[in-house]
């Protein structure tokens, strides 16, 4: 008989691709992660991963067992789920992993719902950047997750998780006020192709569509300066130091001294946002309000 929480640490196994990570995710010592991966194998009469240096990837066997582990995982989060439909839990925690303007943008909005509508229920916030709150939700340290799509993002149909799209937004181009296309109603993207770049570093979500923006305009733009804070780059395309494409909702609330903003005409870069959760824990009679509630919000 295979031992489901062993399957859990093979697929953390998996997402982190060394041991000492996976173990770091589950609060457990690398001899525990090695030991119990070593027992899974035991039990299945396979080699399941291959070891090089401190990387492990999986073998054909260990590939076949994560596939069927996603779906003995995802039917013990439906377990939960109506076992606490059954208790009719009404009251508990719910641990969200969001990035800073999806707080303001759904969350905040989504949190003061549920305050009239379930009152049991406490949402606690975790700001994570778009890219870092679904390791979180698989990992366990996060129930929810509100993130953005992004190169290497887990895609829809992935049987480790349930996404629910909340909204999409376009990325303004914002320009030095004396810039010369500041007079125009609005600027392609490809118009900027010889201009010098505020951007956020690479590894941010937004990174990856601004460059895919440009991309699509036919030119890899020149980024001179880099901050994954937008009031930083606003600050700095006011300075004339540069041009940069932001997020609509990052701009709202935020003083706009000596820049001009425009939309961008044609294809030009969005942000896609949505919630996620474990495959199965979307039914959990705590989970559901809150995704009720960022639907509600976001509509």
């Amino acid at each position: 008989m295979i031992d489901p929480r062993r399957l859990r640490i093979l697929r953390a196994v998996a997402d982190h691709r060394t041991v000492t990570a996976a173990a770091a995710a589950l609060y457990l010592t690398p001899s525990a992660v090695s030991q119990q991966l070593a027992a899974l194998e035991q039990e299945t009469g396979h080699t399941l991963l291959n070891r090089s240096g401190r990387g492990v990837t999986l073998t054909s066997a260990g590939e076949i067992l994560l596939n069927h582990a996603n779906e003995v995982l995802a039917q013990l989060e439906r377990a939960e789920a109506e076992l606490a439909a059954y208790a009719a839990g009404t009251g508990g925690e719910v641990v969200v992993a969001a990035f800073a303007t999806g707080i303001a943008e759904v969350l905040a909005p989504a949190i003061a719902r549920l305050a009239g509508s379930h009152p049991g229920i406490r949402v606690r916030v975790r700001d994570a950047e778009g890219d870092a709150s679904l390791p979180m939700v698989l990992d366990g340290e996060a129930d929810l997750a509100v993130a953005v799509e992004y190169r290497g993002a887990p895609r829809d149909g992935d049987p480790r998780l349930a996404r629910v799209p909340l909204y999409a937004e376009p990325f303004d181009a914002v320009l030095p006020t004396g810039h010369p296309l500041s007079v125009s109603p609005t600027v392609a993207v490809a118009e900027l192709a010889d201009c010098d770049w505020i951007a956020p570093y690479p590894g941010n979500p937004c990174h990856d569509m601004v460059a895919l923006a440009c991309e699509l305009a036919g030119f890899s733009p020149r980024v001179l300066h880099s901050s994954d804070d937008f009031r930083a780059a606003v600050a700095l395309a006011g300075a004339g130091a540069g041009v940069a494409l932001v997020p609509r909702s990052a701009l709202s609330g935020m003083e706009l001294k000596d820049v001009v903003v425009r939309p961008v005409s044609g294809p030009g870069a969005y942000r896609r946002v949505f919630a996620a959760t474990r495959r199965g824990a979307e039914a959990h009679p705590l989970v559901r309000p809150v995704l009720e509630a960022l639907v509600a919000s976001a509509a």
